[in-house]
Parts: C-alpha cells; sequence; structure tokens
C-alpha cells in the first residue's frame, strides 16, 4: 500500500493561490545559499529548524502529566513530543506520505504549550479573558510565526505554507478562529475552512495514540494507577490475559509496559487499516482538504475504545486529588505572574519591557507571550523572586 505519489504535500501547490513571506528552501542570506545548508527537501528543513529553535529545546522542562517531576524516568513535554514523532513517522511511512512534512508537525505540535500544561493555559485563558483569551495551539503558530525570530531579513521560522496549515488545522477545519489565528491568517492565508493534510491528521492521531498510552506508564510509575485500575476497562484486561499468557513467568513490572507497548501497536495497526480504507479513490491533495472528513484515524469500535480510555484517565490520573492540588498551586503561579508584569513591567527582562506596548490589548498579549515561553522551573524561580515564594505542593512526584 503506497499513496506517496499523490498524497505527498506539494510546498508550491497551494490552490493557485501564491502566499509570502518567502517560502522555505530559499536562502535566508544573500552569502549563504540554501544548498550550502546542506541538501535537505523543504520539509527536512522545516523539521530541523523546529528541531534547533529555543521554543523545542524549552519543552524539555514544561509539563507532560506530572508539574515538574523530581523523578528521571517521566515524561516531560519534549519526551511525549519525540514519541508523538516516532509514531508519526512510522504511520507515514506505512501510508506512503510525505515523512519529513509528519515529523515536523509531530515535533512542532505542543510549542506552544505553556509551563504547567493545561493548568498554565487555564490561567493564562482567565487573565486574558478580557483580551481575546489564550489557546496553546494558536500559540503555537504564533511561536513559529511572530515570535520566534532568528534570521535577518523575516519574522518567525520561515515554514513551509503546509506546515502552517497544518499546525492550525490538525484536528480539523476552523469554524470560529480566535484573535491569535485570524491575525495570523490575516498576514498568511492558512485556509481555514478545509480539512487539511493526511500528514497533519497523522500527526494529531499520534498524539492522542502517544499520550493515551505513555500517560498510563507514567501513572503506574507514579503510583496514581494500578493493575487493578486498569482492569476495570474490559479491553485492557483483556489485552492483559494475553500478555501474561505469551510471558507466563515475567515478573508484573515488566508485563505492564509490554501492555502499553501492546495498546500502541493495536492503535498504530488500527489507523493504518482505517486510513487505507477511508483514502481509497483519493489521488490529490486538493481532494483530501476537501472530503469534509477526517480521513487518518481510528476505526469507529477503536474510537470508541479511546473516548472510554479517555475518560479513565481523567476519572483515575488526570483528576486525582494530588493533581488537582497541583494544578490549582500552578495557576496561582501563571496568576501571580501576570498580575506582577501587568503592574510593573520592569520585572520582566530588559528586551521585553523595550517591546512592550502601552496600548491594551497588544500589552497584555505580548505579557502572555512572555509567561507562555517559560519552563515550569523558571515561572517557578520568577515568581520566588517577585513574590518571595512559591505556593507549596506544586512538584507532586
Amino acid at each position: 500500500m503506497t499513496f506517496r505519489a499523490s498524497f505527498a504535500a506539494d510546498p508550491h501547490a497551494h490552490g493557485g493561490r501564491e502566499f509570502a513571506p518567502a517560502k522555505t528552501g530559499t536562502s535566508t542570506s544573500p552569502s549563504m545559499p540554501a544548498e550550502r545548508r546542506g541538501p535537505r527537501s523543504e520539509f527536512q528543513r522545516d523539521r530541523d529548524r523546529i528541531i534547533h529553535s529555543m521554543s523545542f529545546r524549552r519543552l524539555k522542562s514544561k509539563t507532560q502529566v506530572f508539574i515538574a517531576p523530581d523523578g528521571d524516568h517521566y515524561r516531560t513535554r519534549l519526551t511525549h513530543t519525540i514519541e508523538v514523532a516516532q509514531i508519526g513517522r512510522v504511520l507515514a511511512r506505512a501510508i506512503g506520505v510525505d515523512e519529513d512534512l509528519t515529523e515536523a508537525l509531530c515535533l512542532a505540535h505542543d510549542l506552544g504549550h505553556p509551563p504547567f500544561g493545561h493548568a498554565g493555559e487555564d490561567a493564562l485563558s482567565e487573565a486574558m479573558e478580557a483580551h481575546g483569551g489564550f489557546d496553546h495551539n494558536a500559540q503555537t503558530l504564533r511561536t513559529v510565526m511572530r515570535l520566534e525570530s532568528p534570521y535577518p531579513t523575516h519574522e518567525g521560522l520561515n515554514l513551509t505554507w503546509d506546515l502552517l496549515e497544518g499546525l492550525a488545522k490538525h484536528n480539523g477545519p476552523i469554524t470560529n478562529p480566535n484573535w491569535a489565528l485570524r491575525e495570523l491568517d490575516e498576514a498568511f492565508p492558512l485556509n481555514f475552512a478545509t480539512w487539511p493534510s493526511i500528514e497533519a491528521q497523522i500527526a494529531a492521531i499520534a498524539d492522542d495514540i502517544a499520550y493515551d498510552n505513555h500517560d498510563i506508564d507514567d501513572g503506574l510509575r507514579a503510583g496514581f494507577l494500578t493493575l487493578d485500575d486498569l482492569m476495570e476497562l474490559d479491553f485492557l484486561a483483556s489485552q492483559w490475559r494475553v500478555v501474561e499468557k505469551r510471558f507466563p513467568h515475567a515478573p508484573q513490572d515488566r508485563l505492564l509496559r509490554e501492555l502499553v507497548r501492546d495498546q500502541i501497536g493495536l492503535m498504530v495497526n488500527d489507523v493504518l487499516e482505517h486510513t487505507a480504507a477511508s483514502t481509497k479513490g483519493f489521488e490529490t491533495v486538493s481532494q483530501i482538504r476537501e472530503a469534509g472528513r477526517q480521513l487518518a484515524g481510528f476505526s469507529p469500535d477503536m474510537a470508541a475504545q479511546e473516548r472510554t480510555l479517555k475518560t479513565f484517565m481523567y476519572e483515575k490520573l488526570y483528576y486525582h486529588p494530588e493533581q488537582v492540588s497541583a494544578a490549582q498551586n500552578a495557576r496561582e503561579v501563571v496568576a501571580r505572574l501576570f498580575t506582577a508584569y501587568s503592574q510593573d513591567p520592569r520585572q520582566m527582562p530588559p528586551e521585553w519591557q523595550e517591546r512592550l506596548p502601552k496600548a491594551e490589548p497588544q500589552r497584555s498579549r505580548m505579557i502572555a507571550d512572555f509567561i507562555a515561553g517559560m519552563s515550569d522551573r523558571f515561572a517557578m524561580q520568577s515568581c520566588a523572586k517577585i513574590y518571595g515564594e512559591v505556593p507549596e505542593g506544586l512538584i507532586n512526584v
């Protein structure tokens, strides 16, 4: 099965539309032709620019499930991102679409997450309520198109249209874009009304597969989940019996890790089979974008199981009392930082003070940009520097 010739995204073919700024693949410096930096495709350059970005490096100290974990073996936003990219590459290669574009989308998908994950996002959303709100997906686009600008001649990382479009709407068409997406779309139209490429759809489902299963692994390690908890779900109990039968003498901790691996494999194979059936008869990227529905994803049966698993994880792990308490303390840190910088911008670094607009809503939006870029630990250090303390109970593993 291969669709590479028909589905491989073409960065120069966007329905007859021409977009600026300069396309990736052109020289970023008159004295440094593109080929001097290696024989790479445009999507390979996208991937490399993301990997070399500061916002990508900061993911190493941002929350995945547990806030600022002391343990070395818990996942952070960075390790989660790498795992998503691995699953995305496997899916893209097997389906026959552009593996480099898929990998780049996976690597960039969480760049807009603020410190403390969804707890930090909730705090920024509340602080920004009067100024258009805050959304981590829109912040990802804002990060790569505006905030991180290492090149002399243009804003952002100078990524391809296909990558930006995929980041914007990997979960489907956008019918009511927020202020950040509207602002970016006005400068660089991303066709919000259509479905994204197969590569973007793969990146979205790879994210689900990764965190559905790896969060189980981390929850077990932290003691917030037990084998008895997992056995409440019939499909996990059934798979556990298969694992026990296959390795009757292996210790339980190894069997649990095998269970997680098996679940990833089952989901991956389901996506491959369902996507092959869904895309039958499609021959062009335009047809994918105009399909009117998601084409790469779970079968109905697996989608139902996955929804059940998510409900279970919220009940047992994400809303665990210790997690709820830590999240509340994290929200307080972000809220206090926003208040402090709003009242006295001199608390911000000089380069941010110099660029801070005087008028709203631009002023508050830039303060949110600064906070969103923080790692968990830098946010805690900044809060302690201003207030002399941080709430207790932020680190719960």
